[in-house]
């Protein structure tokens, strides 16, 4: 007959106490009860663990040394149970996301580095991917979370759109820089930098322009990039607020362009897998800091 878990809490109960009584309180059960246990484990064991001296009682020197191997076992158990409630608590665990390049170099680690402050046993992979292979990561289960592009649709996966519009970036000492939000019409007459060509942001740009006449001195593929020829002072441009944000004492002045031009970015997560209860207050976290990137300016 296998050992009963029981026997064991009785016989570490009368160990740590001294006494049938007092393991009896410790347990939450009757005296008797107790020494039935240490009776039954006894014999299961074919050992004698306790010298009985009238109603005192001395362990043998093979119930010293088995006391040692079950504080160890239970010692493991708490252990277990204490990583359990950290994991429980989003304390402890791994997490791994996907994010376009955007975040990566901006509002993404900043946001995980204030996450992961009062969680010291977790751990974050981060990956950059573009918003293609950002679906196939997902889709495959490689991360838990990918952020890219929006607008962007994907059989088999949720999507979550975080909507935020558009900000122009100019020099602190520019004319526009104290507006409250610019229009097209702010713009005609200025260089710009420009998205790259071929894309669905550098259409978006276009049709924003349309009706001005303006330059572009230089155009490139990341919003990072963008930010830095503006505060080299080759033009202005009109990016995502969060790329924006990571200029902000860098010499450069973001104000809200209207009417809304769209810059958010979509979550994915795959509806084959249910999200981690890590994963998912880290995304209900990030949804809460990303609304301070939402302008309510109407056109």
């Amino acid at each position: 007959m296998p050992l009963q878990t029981r026997q064991v809490e009785a016989f570490r109960a009368v160990m740590l106490t001294g006494s049938m009584t007092a393991a009896a309180e410790m347990l939450c059960i009757t005296q008797p009860a107790v020494s039935r246990l240490i009776r039954d484990f006894e014999a299961e064991l074919g050992l004698m663990l306790f010298d009985r001296r009238g109603p005192q009682i001395v362990p043998t020197t093979d119930a010293v040394t088995l006391f040692g191997e079950v504080e160890r076992s239970f010692v493991g158990l708490a252990r277990i149970a204490e990583l359990a409630g950290a994991i429980k608590g989003n304390l402890a665990g791994s997490l791994r996301i996907a994010a376009m390049p955007v975040l990566m170099g901006s509002a993404l680690p900043r946001f995980v580095a204030s996450f992961l402050k009062p969680r010291p046993n977790i751990r974050i992979s981060l990956i950059g991917h573009n918003s293609h292979q950002m679906v196939e990561t997902v889709m495959a289960g490689q991360v838990e979370l990918g952020f890219a592009d929006a607008p962007l649709e994907a059989p088999g996966l949720d999507v979550m759109h975080f909507s935020t519009s558009a900000v122009v970036v100019m020099p602190e000492g520019h004319r526009l820089a104290r507006a409250k939000s610019v229009r097209a019409a702010d713009l005609d007459g200025e260089r710009m930098i420009s998205p790259s060509d071929g894309t669905l942001y550098r259409f978006r740009f276009d049709a924003a322009l349309a009706d001005i006449r303006y330059d572009i001195a230089a155009e490139a593929s990341l919003s990072l990039t963008v930010c830095q020829l503006v505060a080299c002072g080759l033009g202005l441009s009109i990016v995502s607020p969060y790329a924006a944000e990571e200029f902000r004492d860098r010499g450069l002045t973001a104000v809200p362009f209207v009417p809304f031009l769209e810059t958010g970015f979509v979550a994915l997560r795959s509806r084959q897998r249910p999200l981690s209860a890590l994963a998912s207050t880290f995304l209900d976290e990030f949804a809460a800091t990303a609304q301070r990137w939402q302008y309510n300016i109407s056109a």
